[in-house]
């Protein structure tokens, strides 16, 4: 029994040191995607109260670039959620949220255009956004398995010293794995929403004057995936310190 106690307090008093530790790293980090948030919160809001002159919805202008760009093989439909939109290269299947798929507005018809640059992209075999799809059953092996490691490295090298840390070093770089996903996620959103504006004006989707307008909201929602990669950034440098402060106790 007494050995079982111990096992338990070792646990919580590391679960205790890895929550707490390094949490300066992230505050800023986590400050920055609150305000990110925020922002697309609130030009979604804005700019989905403003109507598109060309009276489409969301789903009409994923159709109308279907149509346009001869993109026959990709199928839109109507999902749950808000800002839940998504291409699925995999699948072919363009994913709008409700707010999205039957809303006449700017807001609407930037985003399902942004989403349709994710197609033209794999239509055109677009490097990152192969790399991205390469990436994603190891950045989610490397999700789920890096906590468990720290955590087990840590007990470990509580008791036999710094051998244990192996695992917890294993831990950290299968973390990695989830960072640099994000990190080649970013040029694959930028040049989506750089191709959404493109092709708004060029189906007359949008009229010039409109343009701006869903600049400012595909901006607010890029700026999501920023924030997104400096908590990860922040999440792994704190993982690092708590390794190391490890090593050190």
């Amino acid at each position: 029994m007494q050995s079982v106690r111990t096992s338990k307090e070792a646990v919580c008093v590391y679960w205790g040191y890895i929550s707490m530790a390094g949490m300066w790293i992230l505050i800023p980090a986590i400050i920055f995607t609150m305000v990110a948030q925020a922002k697309v919160k609130s030009a979604f809001n804005t700019y989905s109260k403003v109507a598109i002159k060309s009276g489409l919805t969301g789903a009409d202008t994923a159709r109308t670039i279907i149509n346009q760009k001869g993109l026959y093989n990709v199928t839109v439909h109507s999902i749950a959620g808000n800002l839940t939109d998504d291409y699925n290269p995999s699948a072919k299947t363009l994913n709008l949220s409700q707010g999205v798929f039957g809303a006449r507005s700017i807001a609407a018809s930037a985003i399902a255009a942004h989403e349709m640059g994710h197609a033209l992209q794999d239509a055109e075999e677009y490097g990152p956004l192969r790399l991205r799809s390469f990436f994603v059953p190891i950045a989610n092996f490397g999700s789920k398995a890096a906590v468990p490691l720290i955590i087990i490295g840590l007990l470990a090298a509580s008791r036999v010293g710094g051998d244990g840390l192996i695992l917890a070093r294993i831990g950290v770089c299968f973390f990695s794995f989830s960072v640099i996903f994000i990190f080649i996620t970013l040029p694959v959103e930028f040049n989506a929403s750089k191709r959404a504006l493109v092709v708004l004006e060029e189906t007359g989707i949008m009229a010039p004057e409109e343009i701006p307008h869903a600049k400012k909201v595909l901006d607010a929602a890029a700026l999501t995936y920023v924030a997104a990669a400096a908590s990860a950034l922040a999440n792994l440098l704190r993982l690092m310190i708590i390794v190391n402060g490890s090593r050190r106790r």
